[in-house]
Formats: structure tokens, C-alpha cells, sequence
């Protein structure tokens, strides 16, 4: 009676996490089934021990993972539904704190594979260097700065010439000068982790800026 009423509650709980699903277009590596986080949480749960997965959770959200943890680790082993839904609703417990201790909404858990770029960065922490990773970066960031740069300087060589012609132009340049400057940005933040802010973070130097 008692390991049942236990898995009645872990049902609860799961059924109010995936009901209490935010609406977003936010996509974090975090959340999917291949990223970092759930494989750990996995070994986590086999092994009983919690203590390698509190580095995704922000302190003041301690206690409320390692209750669901505890929670799961009883009933699992009570039967392959037991284990299944235990599983569940820690997964899903844990990405939704860890999400929200970076300000971002939690959308589920992805099946989805990750994105090439994500690939990479793995790849590059894996490997120990970082230079495969910025070679492909930079080599894609200047052939995308110049064909909108070209496109640009293409079409104002005509915007006077109508009012369409200048409205070709403006569309050019506006796309041309947002990309640039949304580069110009990612250089200049801090680098954080989607919400955190740039407030006491390490500066970098402004790419604009010469050095003599």
C-alpha cells in the first residue's frame, strides 16, 4: 500500500510537468535526450547517487531536486512501470529546474538529434582544442559577412535610381548591418549561459577597436 501510494504521487507529479509546459521557441542542448545533462541523470539514477548532476542545478534549487531524486529511487526498482514513470518524472523535474535557474522556460525534453554547431562544441571539449571549432566558425562567418556585404553594395548602386531600387537597398542593408552587428554583440558579451548577465563578467576587446 505504502510503494503504491508512492507511485500515485510520482504520477501526479509527472502529470503536473508536463502540464505545466511553458510555450517557447527557446531550443537548449541541455534539454534533449543527447545533450549532457539527461545521460548523467541516468547514471545518476542506476547508481542512487545524486551527487554528480547538482552541478546543473543552482543551489537554491537543491533540496527541491533531491527530493524528487529520493522520491524516484524508491519506487524504480518496484516494477519496469515503477522504474519508467520514476525515471520520467525526475528527467523531467531536473531540465525544468535546471532551465529555470537560467531563466529560460522549460518546453520538454527533446528526442530530437543536436544541431551540427552543438556537435562541434562537444567534439572540440572531447578532443581538447578549440581550433577545428573556429576554423569552421570564422570560414562560414566570412563567406555569410560577404555575400550580404556584396548584396548590399550591389543594390546601392542603384537606390536612387527608384523607389524600388531604394527599397532593395534598404533591405540589403539593414540585413547586411544586423548580422554584423548581431556578431559584434556575441564578441562583446560575456559569453553566458542564455539569461545570465554581462554585469561582472569578463570583457572582451571590441573586434572594431585597433591595436597599435
Amino acid at each position: 500500500m505504502k510503494d503504491r501510494k508512492k507511485i500515485c504521487v510520482l504520477f501526479v507529479l509527472a502529470t503536473f510537468v508536463c502540464v505545466s509546459v511553458f510555450v517557447a521557441v527557446v531550443h537548449a542542448h541541455c534539454d534533449s535526450m543527447s545533450g549532457p545533462v539527461i545521460p548523467e541523470a541516468m547514471a545518476a539514477l542506476e547508481k542512487g547517487n545524486i551527487t554528480p548532476i547538482l552541478k546543473w542545478i543552482k543551489p537554491e534549487y537543491e533540496s527541491e531536486v533531491k527530493k524528487a531524486f529520493e522520491l524516484a529511487v524508491q519506487v524504480r526498482d518496484k516494477s519496469s512501470e515503477a522504474k519508467e514513470l520514476a525515471d520520467k518524472y525526475f528527467l523531467e523535474t531536473l531540465i525544468r529546474i535546471h532551465r529555470a535557474g537560467e531563466d529560460a522556460p522549460y518546453t520538454g525534453i527533446k528526442e530530437s538529434p543536436p544541431e551540427k554547431i552543438t556537435i562541434l562544441t562537444d567534439q572540440a571539449l572531447a578532443n581538447g582544442s578549440a581550433d577545428e571549432l573556429i576554423e569552421k566558425i570564422q570560414a562560414h562567418l566570412a563567406v555569410a559577412i560577404r555575400e550580404k556585404f556584396d548584396k548590399a553594395l550591389k543594390a546601392s548602386k542603384n537606390k536612387n535610381k527608384s523607389v524600388e531600387s531604394g527599397r532593395e537597398f534598404v533591405e540589403a542593408y539593414v540585413q547586411y548591418t544586423h548580422y554584423v552587428e548581431g556578431i559584434h554583440t556575441a564578441i562583446m558579451s560575456t559569453g553566458g549561459h542564455h539569461g545570465d548577465s554581462p554585469e561582472g563578467g569578463k570583457e572582451h576587446s571590441d573586434p572594431t577597436e585597433h591595436k597599435h
